[in-house]
């Protein structure tokens, strides 16, 4: 049974996110989450998107995002993950083509205010709730 399209309209908030696959983990040291927003930036540039919170925990990320053209939220996020995949994999000589997402990031749109404040402030605590540090402004 083929994915129903995912909703990705130009002026809506979005919720997105990703695991490893098989809960793997994504960042091992401050240099991965370094080197993902990197990638996350220079996709930023290329994909008029807007990014307003976002949380890297080590086997999963959350991001906040507003597409301001029709699709430019799945072309982000495709380019994000399989560029972060390619990277991950030359840098840690894996010598892996498997994948290394849990599958495609999930989305959920926003539209009112009250809700947008409630998912960014979700976002930002992930690692307290996570059990990874004592005070959600402790996170990088």
């Amino acid at each position: 049974m083929p994915r129903m399209k995912r909703a990705d309209e130009a002026g809506c908030i979005y919720h997105v996110l990703n695991r490893g696959n098989a809960r793997r983990e994504l960042f091992h040291k401050p240099e991965d989450y370094l080197a993902f927003l990197r990638t996350l930036c220079q996709g930023l540039e290329k994909y008029p998107v807007d990014l307003f919170a976002y949380c890297l925990i080590p086997n999963h990320w959350h991001l906040i995002v507003h597409p301001q053209k029709d699709g430019w939220m799945g072309k982000l996020l495709g380019w994000v993950t399989a560029t972060h995949t390619l990277r991950y994999h030359a840098h840690n000589h894996t010598g892996e083509t498997g994948h290394f997402y849990r599958g495609p990031f999930k989305s959920f749109p926003y539209q009112s205010d009250e809700h947008f404040l409630t998912v960014c402030r979700y976002v930002e605590r992930n690692s307290l709730s996570g059990n990874l540090v004592t005070a959600a402004e402790d996170w990088q």
